[in-house]
């Protein structure tokens, strides 16, 4: 089983999908909870000048996903997810933090909050994974 600064060195490492969109995982615990965020870019930005939606659901696959590896200890894959988009993010860093509704051997059920840098909630969603390993 990895611990947390392993788990962490391999989800931050460069050129992956999310890092290269701007997402960082912060903590990634074995109780199944974490915290990441997507700094925010001009590349970040839909037609509108909001972040675009697919970085959020981006950003939540990913903190969840991590959560669920640190865990279980063993990887996982996205079996479905559903975000709900509250109000536009704006600002320079939205975050986001997961907890788990269900850890189990093979499905695991996390709960996702995005928060702008302005303390305000911007989606929430519920993600499943299947673990892998």
């Amino acid at each position: 089983m990895l611990s947390e600064s392993e788990l962490l060195s391999r989800v931050n490492q460069p050129g992956l999908f999310h890092t290269a969109g701007g997402i960082t995982i912060l903590s990634a615990r074995p109780d199944g909870t974490a915290e990441g965020v997507l700094d925010v870019t001009e590349r970040s930005y839909n037609p509108h000048g909001t972040v675009h939606g697919g970085c959020l659901y981006t950003l939540a696959d990913t903190v969840a996903g991590s959560a669920v590896a640190a865990a279980c200890g063993k990887p996982c894959v996205t079996a479905s997810g559903t975000l709900e988009f509250l109000r536009p993010a704006t600002g320079s860093r939205v975050f986001c933090s997961t907890r788990p509704k269900k850890l189990g051997r093979v499905l695991n059920v996390m709960q996702v909050e995005l928060t702008g840098d302005n303390g305000k909630t911007v989606a929430t969603g519920t993600f499943t994974f299947a673990v892998t390993g």
